[in-house]
């Protein structure tokens, strides 16, 4: 039986034996809870649990628990939409939820919305207002049915996109029929950390202390190995539900760290696909009562940082004779190194250092099969002549739309002088 332990709360949920989800409940609530599998009774609704505390009322918690499991659908055509935006941090996730009389299927058939921007550090306060524009729909993993979860970005009453609406731009570079005919493709790798609540101390590490050096965590099994792998597959689920283009998930070499796959997604779809499956995380750890972390170095020492790896190529790439493109293409990321970095996310200079499976933030790497360089290529994709890369420098708090969108720009419609592409070749040792 799995377990997930905090220091001032314990949860195990209960899952009807023929549920394919979780349902939340609040954490705050009860005290303390235990969160366990079921084997008893099915379930209706594919978003059910049973949550039980062992110190409360249960006649109050089964009451509560009926009425979030209640089924709307025989008795209302109006379903519940979770608005979902980026904050003033431009990595926090912030949401609000409304009715809506009918079930939709594109974002163009809700309305747009409003919110206090004075209040997510986002807009002034004697002129707070905040427009949401519905942008992408997922299916609700939390409430089941018809009820969805709606990426939006952001702007002004006058139509301006404010300045942490990054998918903004991201549309414009997506829309320029040079980049869209080469139909960019990205596969990221999320990488995370679980802390303990209050004490702020990554899960399954004594408080105040450490594990083990690294080496046993990474894709383990074993309570004294994987910490938090229940809230990983819930979270697995969750977004395959919702309809996330997650392709797998793994245990990272730091205790307490894990990592999930979103891919390969083209253009502007990979950021709403990520902050999506952000957003459903930061959910869950909620209910788990542990907490989120995507520092890029949570934990100072020899101990890895957690970065957002990102795996790009274009139609040319994939083409046979690929190779040539993705010479090219890492010619150009090397001469804007800098930008790329300025770019990659907040605290990333304390990752990049060299060590741990990382580049220095300083200078500009690539090569075959080396996770120590800046850029990675595959040596599959050296061997088939065609492939894709890896820009391994992109922090884990990363804006995807950011470094999607320059990743693209860079190598799609950026041309640097042939003086400046002769000197970087020679360079970084590449022959294009």
């Amino acid at each position: 039986m799995a377990q997930i332990l905090a220091p001032s709360i314990q949860w195990q949920v209960r899952i009807p034996k023929n549920s394919s989800m979780a349902r939340p409940m609040a954490t705050n609530m009860f005290s303390p809870v235990l969160w366990k599998q079921n084997k008893k009774g099915a379930a209706k609704s594919s978003a059910k649990f049973k949550v039980f505390a062992l110190k409360s009322d249960d006649s109050t918690i089964n009451r509560l628990d009926n009425l979030l499991n209640l089924d709307i659908t025989p008795y209302t055509n109006s379903i519940i939409a979770e608005y979902i935006w980026i904050g003033g941090t431009g990595i926090d996730t912030r949401s609000k939820s409304r009715t809506i009389s009918k079930p939709v299927e594109h974002p163009s058939d809700l309305p747009k919305w409003n919110y206090d921007g004075s209040s997510t550090g986002q807009a002034p306060g004697e002129d707070s207002e905040v427009i949401l524009y519905p942008q992408a729909i997922f299916k609700d993993p939390f409430r089941g049915g018809n009820n969805i979860l709606v990426i939006c970005d952001t702007y002004t009453p006058a139509g301006e996109p404010i300045p942490t609406n990054k998918r903004h731009r991201a549309a414009q570079i997506f829309g320029n029929p040079k980049v869209a005919a080469e139909i960019p493709w990205y596969g990221i790798e999320q990488e995370y950390t679980l802390l303990q609540t209050d004490v702020k101390w990554p899960l399954g590490w004594p408080v105040g202390g450490y594990p083990g050096p690294q080496g046993p965590y990474y894709c383990a099994a074993g309570a004294d190995k994987s910490f938090g792998r229940d809230i990983s597959d819930a979270h697995y689920k969750a977004c395959l539900y919702a309809g996330i283009n997650i392709s797998g998930t793994n245990g990272e070499v730091m205790p307490g760290q894990w990592e999930y796959q979103v891919g390969p997604s083209v253009g502007i779809e990979a950021g709403d696909h990520i902050w999506c499956s952000r957003y459903i995380l930061e959910r869950i750890t909620e209910q788990a009562g542990v907490v989120l972390t995507l520092d890029p170095k949570p934990i100072e020492g020899d101990w890895n940082g957690a970065g957002c790896h990102t795996n790009y190529s274009t139609k040319t790439m994939r083409e046979d004779g690929g190779f040539e493109a993705i010479k090219k293409a890492i010619l150009n990321l090397s001469l804007r190194h800098k930008v790329h970095i300025s770019a990659y996310g907040e605290g990333n200079e304390r990752r990049l250092t060299g060590k741990h499976e990382t580049a220095s933030i300083n200078s500009f790497s690539w090569g075959v099969a080396n996770r120590g360089c800046s850029i990675r290529v595959g040596r599959e994709t050296e061997q088939q002549g065609k492939g894709y890369l890896e820009d391994r420098r992109p922090a884990s708090n990363m804006d995807p739309y950011v470094v999607t969108a320059l990743l693209a720009e860079t190598t799609i419609l950026w041309e640097p002088t042939l003086e400046a592409e002769a000197l970087a070749a020679q360079k970084v040792a590449l022959k294009v």
